[in-house]
């Protein structure tokens, strides 16, 4: 997950987090991100392969801004 310039959060998945976070900021990434750069990555998660990748963040784009807040602040613990 990242946060975008604008504060907003932007949910995602990707096998390089790294290089994902470059393409966002150059402009390369997400429509919804193009326009709200520079992003930072906030949260992240490993998972066994793309499919459950694909799953969790379905999952994370349902909860609240709140909930996916105290993920980030877990995160950050």
């Amino acid at each position: 997950m990242v946060e975008c310039v604008d504060g907003s959060l932007y949910t995602g998945w990707t096998t390089d987090p790294e290089r994902r976070i470059k393409e966002h900021n150059s402009g390369k990434g997400a429509l919804y991100t193009r326009w709200r750069r520079p992003v930072s990555l906030r949260y992240l998660e490993e998972t066994a392969n793309r499919s459950a990748a694909q799953k969790r963040e379905n999952e994370i784009k349902k909860l609240t801004r709140q909930k996916k807040l105290d993920l980030v602040k877990a995160y950050n613990s």
